[in-house]
């Protein structure tokens, strides 16, 4: 797992493949905090229920942090399917 103190509000977390997941809203603990305003809109077919509410990713999943992006070790697709909601 990477450094998490390197991961900074507003950043772009992506996927393995380069595909945008997400926007940090900040760190808690060892997950990351997604932006309400992008949490669940990417995911194709979700349902309003799905949207609007914070999702999490894992810390476990981030490979690096490079530059004012958050790059993860799976691709976007198999990351949203690991998302946590609170």
């Amino acid at each position: 797992m990477a450094d998490l103190s390197n991961i900074q509000e507003h950043m772009e977390v992506i996927g393995a493949d380069g595909v945008h997941v997400g926007t940090v809203d900040h760190v808690e603990g060892d997950r990351i905090k997604l932006t309400k305003k992008d949490s669940g809109a990417q995911i194709e077919g979700a349902e309003g229920g799905h949207s609007g509410h914070h999702h999490y990713i894992s810390g476990g999943l981030v490979a690096e942090v490079e530059g004012d992006k958050v790059r993860l070790s799976a691709n976007a697709d198999v990351a949203i399917g690991f998302e946590e909601e609170e």
